[in-house]
């Protein structure tokens, strides 16, 4: 998600371009390349308590996508669990390029970007579906009359962000609902929504658990389509990521940490005011809208962070291969040599439910 203020929302998607391109084009070679620094000191003593540390890289700056971390650590479940959180400041690199450097030893990543790492070689693993369901949505001016179904976004203008898998997902949501999937793009990365306001292009890609709420806050009435409204398949669009490598070497402290943080996120599902609370209490100056934070934390609560039994971090493998299986048919995944797969992966081996 962006950091606050309208001038700042395009950012969430134009580092998640970073991301995504970042972690498709640094395979095992690249990481070579880049090297793996030395591992600091495991922890400290704290209280007379020694402390592990677990280094978390963050996707962009802190959010509502976050909370649960930042409620953990400030309840103190992670200092019961042995562990001394340390978060990461962004750098502009992708938490699965860190990871596979064994630069960070969790990273927030999405199931899209996950899929092009992990088939460009990178040794990444899901531990824990932080969002259960798509957030973001195609979204139009809500004044658009001509525009009621994404059937009707052919021949129109797409205001996107460079990222591999925009273009194939929109074509297939709108032959779904009945269109060709022809449209222009216009890569704008952190323009798209102000082109979108101000009526530069005809569709964009918000994430509703955000860009719509700041939308709304800020009078930019949207009407928005849901993919799974036309048979697009669900995914989980954060995810919890780390090295398997490392897993296997810090499997008692890999439990610890995902046990911990499980408790962070159920505490935000079943208290999204106090969580938001404590998120901007965590990053004094970080969020100018409360308002925003408010809304957001709720709708994450109410429709997000649980699945359809009320538990958080599940992760199955029939929605682990749904989506990727529909990014490997459109021939877009490629090997760390940037050549395209030439064998579907199994989809097992993206995510592992052993830490829970």
């Amino acid at each position: 998600m962006s950091t606050q203020g309208t001038p700042m929302t395009g950012r969430r998607w134009s580092r998640r371009a970073a991301l995504s391109l970042g972690a498709i084009g640094l395979g095992a070679a690249g990481l070579a390349a880049m090297g793996c620094t030395a591992r600091p000191e495991d922890g400290r003593a704290v209280g007379g308590e020694r402390l592990e540390k677990v280094r978390l890289a963050l996707d962009w700056t802190p959010n509502t996508n976050h909370t649960g971390f930042f409620v953990a650590d400030r309840q103190g479940w992670y200092r019961e669990a042995g562990i001394l959180l340390e978060v990461l400041p962004y750098s502009g690199t992708a938490a699965e390029t860190l990871l596979g450097a064994g630069q960070a030893d969790f990273g927030i990543a999405f199931q899209d970007s996950l899929v092009f790492a992990r088939a460009s070689g990178l040794p990444v693993v899901s531990t824990l579906a932080i969002l259960q369901h798509i957030a973001t949505e195609i979204a139009v001016k809500a004044s658009r009359t001509d525009i009621s179904s994404p059937k009707q976004l052919d021949n129109k203008t797409y205001a996107g962000f460079g990222l591999p898998y925009e273009e194939p997902t929109l074509q297939q949501v709108i032959r779904n609902a009945g269109g060709t999937g022809k449209f222009e793009v216009v890569t704008l990365k952190t323009a798209a929504y102000e082109a979108l306001y101000a009526g530069a292009a005809d569709f964009t890609v918000p994430f509703v658990t955000w860009e719509g709420i700041e939308a709304d806050l800020h009078k930019q009435a949207l009407k928005t389509f849901k993919y799974t409204d036309y048979g697009f398949p669900d995914f989980y669009q954060v995810v919890l990521a780390s090295n398997q490598d490392w897993i296997a070497k810090h499997k008692d402290l890999a439990r610890r940490f995902v046990r911990a943080t499980t408790r962070g996120f159920e505490f935000a599902a079943k208290q999204p005011g106090e969580a938001g609370k404590h998120l901007m209490e965590a990053n004094p100056g970080a969020f100018t809208e409360p308002a925003l934070v408010e809304r957001s934390a709720k709708m994450l609560a109410e429709k997000y962070y649980l699945d359809e039994k009320g538990k958080f971090g599940t992760q199955t493998l029939e929605k682990w291969t749904a989506y990727s299986k529909f990014l490997y048919s459109t021939g877009i995944l490629v090997d760390g040599k940037g050549k395209k797969l030439a064998k579907e992966p199994d989809w097992s081996t993206f995510f592992t439910t052993d830490l829970a």
